[in-house]
């Protein structure tokens, strides 16, 4: 079944409409959080509405032990910019995956991070590196939510177009025992570019990792003065760009799969 193109949005069926407001309060306070976040969901959030449960008896589909439900959260903003601190602490306090629709100024995108329950106790929820889409016009056509076996299946589903045409994932690495296995150069055979969703937001967050040490190489290169440094910074400066070069390249390769 191929994916949804980038940036497309899905209709949700009637029968899973939940449609309630969120008081921004619950969120965090339930965070346990210092003010900075309090202060972040004023100036920042307008409004959250817990908009669809999709869940077996709303889809028909079966629940599997990682994906019971998926939750779809609307987020009307206060301005096109948002922390995704926010959105953590909205995952951190629904234990489910999440799907989130942003709204600012007549315009929509998505975002999600891969959700998933700790191998060490599973009441607990383990939330990896944000991913969102372009925005795109809030009256876009939507279509319909894709065909699939359980409820494993469409989560992956869901989030595989948002890994595939990131814009950017959040800063920051996921805590070291709940991380997907790094992303390794040799594990896929030549000309293979099937990737699982654990392989892709491994090599996704491999390429975000890339370029921001490419721009620490940067910063070291415009503060060194001595020749022979410079010319030993800009080979390493080279290397990593060629090494992003070909991450993206079979990042690519991998989305038309």
């Amino acid at each position: 079944m191929s994916l949804m193109s980038y940036g497309q949005l899905f209709k949700f069926p009637e029968k899973a409409r939940f449609d309630r407001v969120i008081p921004k309060s619950k969120i965090y306070e339930h965070a346990k959080s210092d003010g900075t976040l309090r202060d972040t969901f004023v100036s920042q959030v307008e409004q959250i509405r817990w908009a669809y449960k999709l869940a077996p008896e709303t889809l028909n589909l079966p629940a599997t032990r990682t994906v019971s439900e998926i939750q779809v959260f609307h987020i009307e903003l206060r301005s096109a910019g948002l922390d995704h601190a926010v959105l953590r602490a909205i995952d951190k306090a629904i234990p489910f995956p999440l799907l989130f629709e942003l709204t600012h100024g007549g315009r929509v995108k998505l975002a999600a991070a891969w959700k998933r329950p700790s191998e060490a106790n599973s009441s607990h929820w383990v939330v990896g590196n944000y991913f969102e889409s372009e925005w795109l016009p809030q009256d876009s056509p939507r279509q319909p939510l894709p065909v699939v076996l359980d409820m494993a299946a469409l989560y992956e589903q869901l989030l595989s177009p948002l890994v595939a045409g990131q814009s950017q994932a959040e800063p920051g690495p996921v805590a070291a025992a709940e991380a997907p296995a790094p992303y390794s150069t040799t594990a896929q055979a030549a000309g293979s570019t099937s990737l699982s969703l654990e392989q892709r937001i491994a090599l996704a967050e491999h390429i975000a990792a890339k370029g921001k040490e490419i721009e620490r190489i940067k910063a070291r290169l415009g503060r060194e003065k001595q020749f022979n440094k410079r010319v030993a910074i800009n080979a390493e400066l080279r290397d990593a760009r060629q090494e992003l070069e070909r991450l993206t390249r079979q990042q690519a390769a991998a989305a038309q799969n």
